[in-house]
């Protein structure tokens, strides 16, 4: 039995059954198409993923439902009008920078996979967060600079700007406050051997 747009809208009734629900999908179904021989930029970009009688692209997953209809090349600050019905229906009531730490798109510089549970999503990803905020960020207390993961560039406007992201590091990672600058490092996009949290 297939369930109905609507029908998935009641199952999913709150914000972390929501969450959980299309993390796990998201990448779940990125190793799938993988294993099945599909590469960059087809697989995120065709509607591949079967849910409740729709077929939903990766991109559609991420940015419309997870990022809450955001353009994909915009930093995080523009929408994109262009998402369809469906995934208007099934977005986040809000927005959630920790998906970023979530989601793994098959790079080495993409977080760990690993699986959600609605109950303890948000420690879920408290713990996403920080892991992969120590492990990708490299402190220069001498000039007060933070190396950080690229993918926060890339969806700056998600984390509130440099000052979101200068007191997310700060915060996450126990620094002391101060003028702290950020510095985004290069990002490895080489297929990774898939890491699971």
């Amino acid at each position: 039995m297939t369930l109905s747009i609507s029908e998935l809208q009641q199952k999913l009734n709150t914000e972390a059954a929501r969450k959980a629900f299309w993390i796990n999908i998201y990448n779940a179904y990125f190793l799938l198409l993988r294993q099945q021989g599909w590469e960059r930029p087809d697989i995120f970009r065709e509607p591949l993923i079967p849910v409740a009688g729709k077929r939903f692209s990766l991109d559609e997953i991420e940015h419309g439902i997870l990022r809450r209809c955001r353009a994909k090349w915009a930093l995080g600050y523009l929408p994109n009008p262009f998402f369809r019905r469906s995934v208007h229906q099934l977005m986040l009531q809000k927005s959630d920078y920790r998906i970023h730490f979530a989601l793994n798109c098959g790079a080495r510089g993409c977080p760990p996979i690993g699986f959600y549970r609605e109950d303890i999503i948000n420690e879920q990803l408290d713990i996403a967060t920080h892991g992969f905020l120590e492990q990708e960020t490299v402190i220069d207390e001498t000039h007060n600079i933070l190396h950080t993961t690229r993918l926060m560039r890339w969806y700056i406007g998600d984390f509130g700007g440099f000052h979101g992201i200068r007191t997310l590091l700060v915060d996450t990672l126990g620094l002391y406050p101060g003028q702290w600058r950020i510095r985004f490092q290069s990002y490895d996009s080489r297929e990774s051997l898939y890491r699971f949290s």
